[in-house]
């Protein structure tokens, strides 16, 4: 089970939400946390987590849950909801980078993703999802590259990608099927010229023998 299913399965289906995206993050700089904040000493691996209610009108947040090393089991730690996300830092907009910051109205987080790719897939998801649930005063999308944002996507890339190798599969089968019918019918062709040789043949046999 991969670990948004996990998570998912964990943290969101029992509180009838469903989970729109996750990254595996870091901290860029250290934060001293008390030993009862943490729920005990030892290394862990941290998410944030995006996600929306089922229930209509859909409440969507964004969620910090922590995994600890020798642990099975997820603990949600900090929840905010999208409202409360005043800006997005994508820290570089010409090349691809796994750092971006979250700020919200209390606080705000550096982070570092475990690669470029998983941060720019949540990003984008994150800034379609704020279009889409927040009617006013949308968060600040700054320093992102312009195809997490709109036009050129990597997820409308993605999609044009297996389109593209879709097509060129289904124009080789279209150009195997012809190439198979040009043989039946020259298969046909041959077939029928040595039909009537036979039928010929056996003609002149029945004449030699009157």
């Amino acid at each position: 089970m991969s670990a948004k299913s996990a998570l998912n399965k964990a943290i969101f289906i029992p509180n009838d939400e469903r989970l729109l995206a996750a990254v595996q993050v870091k901290r860029r700089t250290k934060k001293k946390i008390p030993f009862l904040a943490t729920g005990g000493p030892g290394d862990y691996t941290t998410f944030i987590c995006l996600s929306a209610t089922n229930k209509k009108p859909a409440q969507v947040f964004l969620t910090k849950v922590k995994k600890f090393e020798g642990s099975s089991s997820f603990v949600r730690r900090s929840q905010w909801t999208i409202s409360q996300l005043q800006q997005v830092n994508g820290i570089d907009s010409v090349r691809d980078c796994p750092e971006f910051d979250l700020i919200f109205e209390n606080g705000s987080d550096q982070w570092t993703a475990g690669s470029a790719g998983e941060k720019c897939v949540f990003v984008q998801i994150l800034h379609h999802t704020c279009q889409r649930f927040i009617p006013e005063r949308k968060p600040e999308f700054i320093n992102c590259p312009s195809k997490l944002l709109g036009g050129n996507s990597i997820l409308t890339e993605a999609a044009d990608s297996v389109s593209s190798a879709v097509q060129k599969a289904s124009q080789a089968l279209n150009e195997r099927g012809e190439r198979l019918g040009r043989v039946e019918e020259k298969t046909g062709e041959m077939m029928n010229s040595a039909q009537h040789f036979a039928d010929t043949a056996h003609k002149l046999a029945m004449k030699h023998k009157c």
